[in-house]
C-alpha cells in the first residue's frame, strides 16, 4: 500500500530528536488555535466500560443489559473501554516492553525501518503533503500486521530481537477481540452474524505505534490533530501511564482516563458507514504532556480488500419500511483513495461519504425478505 493515495508522506524532522536536542519549538508546530478550544473537567464525564465477560460474541448467552450498554456506547459515544477482553496481560506487557525499546534506541537504529518516498509504512510521519503544512509533535512507526501474506518485513524492527515475535500474537490476540466485538455489533444492529464478518474475514489490520515527546509548549503543541478514523474498528493501548487521548463532545474535549489493562475502542467511518449512521465514529485527538513522554498503540482493523464500502443493505430495511442510505457505496480501494484525498483538502473522509436521504421512509407492502435491497 504505497504512494501518497495510501497516505504516504514528505519526509519531515525526527520530532524526538528534535525535542531531545534544542527547548526551541520550530514555527511548523505551533499551533495559536488550541487556545480557543474548550477541554472538560468533568471527572465523571468518561466513556462507557464495556465487560466483555458478559458478552458471548455475539451469540444467545449475551448477557442484555451489557449488550445494550454496548449498542449504547457505538451510538452515541463512539468510544469505549473494555475489561476482561481475554487478551493475556503478560502479551500486554511484553508489547509495551518492545515498543519502549524500540523508541529507545539510538535515531540511526530506529531509521533502518524508515519510511521510504511516499509510502505509509515504517517509521516517520503520515499524511504530510506540502512544506507549509502543519506537523503534529510525534513520530510514528506503522505496519500492516494481517493479512499475513501482506507484510512487509522490512519495516518490522529487529531490535528489540523479541519484537516481532510479539507483535505477531499481538495482531493475532487483537485480530480475535476485533470480530468478537464485530460480532456484539451485528446482534445489535439486528444484522445476520456472518454478513457482517464475512466482510471483514481476511480483513486489513495496521498498527500505529505513537511516540509523543513531552514540549514545554504542550498547550501550543498537538502530538495528533483532530481526525476520526477512517478504517472499521480501533483498540487503542497506552504503553506507559501517561495520558492524552481526548474526543469531542457537545462542542467540548474530553480526557480519556484509561483502565489498566482495558483497551479503549473506537467506532471508524467504515462503521459508521455501514451502519447508516447508527453507530458513530467520533473525532479525537492526542495532546502532549509538558514533562513527559507518551506513547500508544492503535490497531486499526478494515474490511477485506474486496468488501464494498456502503450501507449494509439489511439495515435499509427494518419494521417493513424501506429506508434511504445516508452514504455512498464504493469499492474498497476507491475508499482508501478517497481518504488520502480527504487529508489533502482537511475534509474528512466520512463527511465526503455522506449523501443527502430522502425525507421520512417509504412504506413497503410485503415482508421484508420480498424487498429489494438496494
Amino acid at each position: 500500500m504505497a504512494g501518497p493515495e495510501a497516505g504516504g508522506s514528505l519526509a519531515v524532522p525526527n520530532v524526538q530528536q528534535l525535542a531531545s536536542s534544542s527547548k526551541d519549538v520550530p514555527i511548523r508546530y505551533i499551533r495559536p488555535e488550541l487556545e480557543l478550544d474548550q477541554v472538560s473537567n468533568d471527572e465523571n464525564s468518561q466513556i462507557p466500560v464495556i465487560d466483555m465477560s458478559k458478552l458471548g460474541g455475539g451469540l444467545d448467552d449475551d448477557d442484555d443489559s451489557e449488550s445494550a450498554k454496548l449498542h449504547s456506547a457505538c451510538k452515541n459515544w463512539g468510544f469505549f473501554q473494555v475489561i476482561n477482553h481475554g487478551v493475556a496481560e503478560e502479551l500486554i506487557r511484553k508489547m509495551k516492553v518492545d515498543v519502549q525499546e524500540f523508541f529507545n534506541q539510538p535515531l540511526q537504529e530506529k531509521m533502518v525501518c524508515a519510511q521510504l518516498p511516499n509510502d505509509i509504512e515504517g517509521y516517520g510521519q503520515a499524511f504530510v503533503v506540502s512544506e507549509e503544512q502543519k506537523l503534529d509533535w510525534g513520530d510514528m512507526l506503522f505496519i500492516l500486521t494481517r493479512p499475513v501474506d501482506g507484510r512487509r518485513m522490512k519495516f518490522w524492527p529487529r531490535i528489540p530481537s523479541s519484537f516481532r515475535e510479539t507483535m505477531d500474537q499481538y495482531s493475532t490476540e487483537l485480530e480475535k477481540l476485533a470480530s468478537s466485538l464485530l460480532s456484539s455489533m451485528a446482534k445489535n444492529l439486528g444484522l445476520d452474524l456472518e454478513k457482517l464478518l464475512t466482510l471483514f474475514k481476511q480483513g486489513m489490520q495496521g498498527m500505529r505505534i505513537n511516540y509523543y515527546p513531552p514540549c514545554e509548549l504542550a498547550t501550543k503543541v498537538i502530538g495528533l490533530a483532530p481526525h476520526s478514523d477512517g478504517t472499521g474498528l480501533t483498540l487503542l493501548t497506552q504503553v506507559n501511564e501517561v495520558q492524552g487521548l481526548q474526543i469531542r463532545r457537545d462542542g467540548k474535549w474530553i480526557p480519556i482516563h484509561p483502565i489498566p489493562g482495558a483497551f479503549i475502542v473506537n467506532v471508524g467511518d467504515i462503521i459508521e458507514i455501514m451502519s447508516n449512521g447508527e453507530y458513530k465514529s467520533i473525532e479525537h485527538r492526542a495532546v502532549v504532556n509538558p514533562a513527559k513522554e507518551r506513547l500508544s498503540i492503535a490497531a486499526f482493523h478494515s474490511p477485506n480488500f474486496n468488501a464494498m464500502i456502503e450501507p449494509l443493505p439489511d439495515l435499509l430495511v427494518k419494521d417493513h419500511e424501506k429506508h434511504a442510505p445516508n452514504y455512498k457505496s464504493v469499492s474498497h480501494q476507491d475508499y482508501l483513495q478517497l481518504g488520502a484525498r480527504s487529508k489533502i483538502d482537511r475534509e474528512s473522509r466520512i463527511h465526503q461519504m455522506k449523501i443527502q436521504p430522502p425525507s421520512g421512509a417509504v412504506k413497503i407492502e410485503g415482508p421484508p425478505s420480498m424487498v429489494e435491497k438496494s
